[in-house]
């Protein structure tokens, strides 16, 4: 074992890191199956952030096909699903217009609802504790602990009250080392402790390359004259060019707010890119200004997003645990969900785990999970749309026409499967690209960084060691500045990054603003060495979201 004297030890049946849908959803499904049995079964999930939600950002348009499963009453439980969709539009966008198209089959909405995911991660989380389920918020799994023979034996929170220079201060608290008979890591988009297993246990080597999406987005409140409950628009086009993947949603909640967002693909090859700089202009089209317009922008935050599908899903179990939700990356990209199908990965996950734990020792390897995935409407959900994502990185044409062959000829049943190419590989050379002048914000419709990023709630305690790491503190200037100039300047949605020089303009390096940092794990993805590496820092620190 990794055990240390000084951390205070729990131990449970079952340990679930991180309180998202799948986290939680698992954690129910335990729970009403030991509940059946009449088996008593102890099972804890652990959230970094400052409550359960409060780092949990989504569109969302949620299917509740999942939640009809695991609560069939949840209606009557008062789930937060207030706002059923009524309409859909689908347009191109143009520098100066807005052009219907048809919308795609995957992405009508019909018994769908437009919902504050973290809300309904609260939610959740509330029907767990009622069953028995412990949850513990602003606890951040740091490390996974291993047993003598190498099986997951769960994992360890982060000491509190380590200083700058990395010595303990007055205010230490050492982090608490929780056991379980089986660990399950449900830690959402590129999670620390899950990189760690994919290179432990080489989950990824019959997998093609996870890719991602980064995804901003914004609560407004709007004029009641405005405002359509229920209304769902998606929009591809300007101000993206051709070669770019991406696109904006705008959806009508109620009590007139309205969550508007855009999308990139971290695929993108121009390093003077910037999401957040694009999702700004969208905003000012003149089809879409109007709508802001006398409203007031309440909320902000950014996230990273699977974009992969169904060939990049790594080997799922390992001794001792396994992967669901997004750590996994089990997002319907065509359908822009994946709320109903993490949920659904932890539910199949908690059937095949009840009936392998045994009544002493570990779980083993759980091949009952993959097998039970595969045979659900998850895996066939995944594998009808698993080439029109990867059809894009030829461009929007050529993505556009493949995925209406793919939908309307083909019909999923393609007898070939597209590969990907990681992220952080597909940049050009600074030189060999073209800068982008993006407008200054107008601070009315359009903002700038740091103004957005207060509206994250977004805190860190101070005097701690900063949780962006690099591996290799050379690179950003001398590879990172000399070929791409510096684009962690603009991938970046917060501001962390920037190249300062002194007074003569000379001797550049690079400035992390860690305190900034509102969790999106982008850096991590794009950075094109992969010499940022994100670590979770104290336990409730980062964004804190209402209603996101």
């Amino acid at each position: 074992m990794t055990a240390r004297t000084d951390r205070e030890r729990m131990d449970y049946d079952v340990v679930i890191v991180g309180a998202g849908p799948a986290g939680l959803a698992c954690a129910i499904r335990l729970k009403q199956l030991a509940t059946q049995s009449g088996r008593d079964l102890s099972v804890c999930v652990l959230e970094k952030g400052s409550e359960v939600g409060a780092h949990i950002l989504s569109g969302a348009v949620m299917e509740p096909r999942a939640l009809d499963e695991l609560l069939p009453d949840w209606k009557n439980l008062g789930a937060p699903l207030n706002t059923p969709v009524v309409e859909d539009r689908f347009l191109y966008l143009t520098a100066s217009r807005a052009i219907r198209l048809p919308t795609p089959p995957q992405m009508h909405n019909d018994g769908n609802y437009i919902v504050s995911l973290g809300n309904v991660a609260r939610w959740l989380s509330q029907q767990a504790e009622g069953l028995g389920v412990e949850v513990f918020a602003g606890f951040a799994a740091a490390e996974v602990l291993y047993a003598e023979d190498g099986a997951v034996a769960g994992v360890a929170t982060g000491d509190m009250g380590i200083g700058k220079d990395g010595n303990r201060t007055a205010n230490f608290t050492p982090g608490v080392e929780i056991y379980g008979r089986a660990t399950v890591f449900a830690e959402g988009v590129r999670g620390s402790l899950a990189k760690t297993l994919f290179a432990r246990f080489d989950l990824r080597k019959a997998a093609s390359p996870q890719t991602f999406g980064i995804g901003i987005k914004e609560l407004w409140e709007v004029e009641p004259a405005k405002h359509k409950p229920g209304h769902v628009v998606h929009t591809i086009g300007w101000p993206l060019d051709w070669e770019t993947y991406g696109g904006s949603f705008l959806y009508h909640l109620e009590n007139n707010q309205v969550a508007v967002g855009y999308v990139v693909g971290l695929d993108y090859k121009n390093p003077y890119l910037s999401p957040f700089e694009e999702f700004q202009r969208f905003k000012t089209h003149p089809k879409i200004r109007d709508l802001f317009e006398g409203g007031r922008r309440i909320a902000y935050g950014a996230r990273a997003i699977n974009e992969g599908g169904l060939q990049a899903i790594p080997e799922l179990v390992f001794p001792g645990g396994a992967l669901i939700g997004c750590s996994a990356g089990f997002v319907n990209v065509p359908k822009i969900k994946g709320s109903h199908t993490a949920m659904k990965s932890g539910m199949v996950c908690a059937e095949a785990l009840f009936d392998a734990l045994p009544t002493e020792g570990r779980i083993g390897t759980l091949a009952a999970y993959p097998a039970a995935l595969k045979k659900s409407w998850v895996y066939e959900e995944l594998a009808s749309v698993r080439n029109i994502r990867p059809a894009f990185t030829k461009g929007l044409a050529v993505g556009l026409a493949y995925s209406a062959l793919e939908t309307y000829v083909l019909r999923g049943r393609a007898p070939w499967t597209f590969k990907h190419h990681p992220d952080n590989e597909s940049l050009r050379p600074a030189a060999a690209s073209t800068p982008i002048d993006y407008p200054k914000p107008d601070g009315k419709i359009s903002f700038d960084r740091l103004s957005s990023v207060f509206l994250s709630n977004t805190n860190h305690e101070e005097n701690q060691p900063a949780h962006l790491t690099l591996k290799d503190a050379a690179v950003p200037v001398a590879y990172n500045l000399a070929r791409y100039d510096s684009p962690e300047q603009r991938y970046c949605p917060a501001g962390v990054y920037e190249i300062v020089r002194d007074t003569s303009g000379a001797n550049p390096r690079l400035q992390i603003n860690a305190q900034n940092c509102v969790h999106c794990k982008t850096c991590d993805i794009k950075d094109p060495t992969q010499n940022i590496n994100w670590v979770v820092p104290e336990g409730g620190g980062g964004p804190n979201y209402p209603n996101m």
